[in-house]
């Protein structure tokens, strides 16, 4: 089978700290260069592209002279601070060069389990997307209120993956992929070249920490393939060094490990939304919006609401009911109840004037938006 990111058109493309940091030794603009040579040309063939960059840690670590890494969370996070300048700034300066523009993207796992939060992350990334920037995101490290994490922004790509819908995941990382065994200790190790995410024996396959640097190894790298698999999104994992290895890639050449999902994305992302057994509000539509959003698959606008129930928030799934109070739909609400209340029966254009402020045109998105 050839490579999932030849069909690809959104990818999440996460590198690690060791090849991002050359090994510990400062930030490595030549493979940066590298990648970011690909990453137009990718954008040339109509594909958007997502960066999830570990490395302010130890670029931090390299411009205050650590030749270790710290175990206190205020030193660790001093020196994601110092470090995430130079990060930005050398992704900044290196797509620039090739005509693309980027966006320093600073992101907690608690902004991803906020609801609202995570709509708010959702939409300006598609936003940044649709105007043809790279987004570069790294964990926020600064502000974290716990350890960084071991292995973060191997699961962070994956959470982002989920987040945007994207069609694949790539891991470069420092490794050819993923083996049946340590090829450091055991000579008869054999690359995986491709398993269904999710398989229980690809975690017994999988070691623990990497290099002295990062935090991550094979482990975090295969539960993440895991966590993105839950919404349809495959996963690729191979060494960054890999000559042309996107390009490569996205032209259905197969290098590395490619771990497959098996549940296709939109009926994944369905499936989360059909499993909410309590909602904690509806709102009616009258027969118009009712027949664009069975029948056209249009998004859900507020000048088609006619009743705001119960007392939900942005981000909560709810319940589309029509005149007759049945469930025809349930989507992720943009707007609070108390919000709704106010825009209903209004056009999208008086959203601002009436709130203050506009979110997004749309009571609930298409893409957010399933039928029952």
């Amino acid at each position: 089978m050839p490579s999932v990111l030849r069909d690809a058109r959104r990818l999440v493309i996460k590198v690690g700290s060791s090849l991002v940091t050359n090994e510990g030794r400062g930030l490595d603009a030549e493979a940066i260069g590298n990648w970011a040579r690909q990453l137009a040309a990718l954008a040339q063939q109509g594909r958007e592209i997502v960066m999830v960059s570990s490395g302010a840690v130890a670029e931090g670590m390299k411009r205050l002279g650590w030749a270790s890494r710290p175990r206190e969370l205020p030193e660790l996070q001093a020196a994601a601070a110092v470090g995430q300048m130079g990060l930005a700034q050398i992704y900044e300066t290196s797509l620039a060069r090739h005509g693309l523009h980027s966006a320093q993207v600073l992101l907690t796992h608690a902004d991803l389990a906020d609801r609202e939060r995570y709509l708010n992350a959702r939409s300006t990334l598609l936003t940044l997307l649709s105007l043809r920037v790279v987004p570069v995101i790294n964990e926020n490290d600064t502000v974290v209120n716990d350890s960084i994490k071991f292995g973060d922004n191997d699961t962070l790509g994956a959470l982002v993956a989920n987040l945007i819908d994207a069609d694949a995941y790539v891991i470069l990382t420092d490794q050819r992929g993923l083996f049946s065994a340590d090829p450091r200790k055991d000579p008869a190790a054999r690359l995986v070249e491709e398993a269904q995410a999710g398989d229980a024996a690809l975690e017994a396959m999988a070691g623990g920490a990497g290099s002295g640097i990062g935090r991550g190894g094979m482990l975090t790298k295969v539960l993440a393939a895991k966590r993105a698999a839950r919404s349809g999104t495959s996963t690729v994992i191979a060494w960054g060094r890999e000559r042309d290895v996107l390009l490569r890639l996205a032209d259905g050449e197969r290098i590395g490990t490619q771990l497959t999902a098996t549940t296709p994305k939109l009926a994944a992302r369905k499936q989360w939304m059909l499993d909410h057994l309590q909602l904690r509000g509806a709102v009616v539509v009258d027969a118009g919006a009712a027949a664009k959003v069975l029948d056209e698959g249009k998004s859900l606008l507020p000048i088609g609401i006619t009743e705001v129930q119960g007392d939900f928030v942005r981000g909560d799934v709810i319940a589309v009911r029509n005149a007759q109070r049945q469930e025809i739909a349930r989507g992720l609400a943009n707007y609070s109840a108390a919000e709704a209340r106010l825009v209903a029966r209004k056009p999208s254009s008086q959203i601002e004037t009436l709130l203050g402020y506009a979110n997004e045109p749309e009571m609930i998105h298409r893409t957010n938006l399933v039928l029952v």
